[in-house]
């Protein structure tokens, strides 16, 4: 074997793989969400949820927060506007008749000592820049196709509409909303 050859080898087998691996670990989330330490849960303003299931988006909200609360990384506050981080979630379903606007999906106010009231006063702000004067907040059925998959999405806190901003980080799939193991939070 030629003098170079046993160098070529001697470079390949031992060198390299001393050599210092490159850091391929990127940081998928900015800074901002990364020392972020409050969180408000709410359900997407546009989702329906299906007629034979109405709370199909207050239960996939509520697991969120159990299992954002379970996980400990985070405070999840009842206000989203208080919140550094807005996490709007939508129940998946298939085609058929759909409610919108249901009222099953009104948040109650949270007191101090942790206990809901039985009723929300007023209406909180919007999380979305209303287009065309008040939206009609009351329940309406329509035949919606909506969407098969559950999606959990990430926002800024602390703008005006935050949900009219793009989202930082998002995650769709099925049943991935469903607890006690939130996919989506895991």
């Amino acid at each position: 074997m030629s003098t170079r050859m046993a160098i070529f080898f001697f470079i390949v087998l031992v060198v390299v793989p001393l050599a210092p691996a490159k850091n391929k670990k990127k940081q998928e989330l900015p800074n901002s969400v990364l020392s972020a330490q409050t969180v408000g849960v709410v359900i997407y303003p546009a989702a329906g949820e299906p007629l034979t299931n109405p709370t199909a988006n207050r239960t996939a909200r509520d697991n969120v927060q159990n299992a954002i609360a379970k996980w400990g990384r985070f405070r999840v506050v009842p206000d989203a506007q208080t919140a550094d981080l807005i996490v709007a979630v939508q129940k998946g379903h298939t085609s058929g008749p759909t409610i919108h606007n249901s009222r099953a999906d009104a948040q109650p106010v949270i007191f101090d000592g942790g206990v809901p009231s039985a009723a929300q006063h007023g209406r909180s702000p919007d999380l979305t820049n209303p287009v065309g004067g008040p939206p009609d907040r009351g329940p309406n059925i329509s035949n919606d196709a909506g969407w098969s998959e559950d999606s959990f999405e990430v926002y800024m806190g602390g703008v005006d509409y935050p949900l009219d901003a793009p989202p930082v980080w998002h995650y769709v799939a099925k049943d991935a909303l469903n607890g006690p193991q939130v996919t989506a939070v895991e």
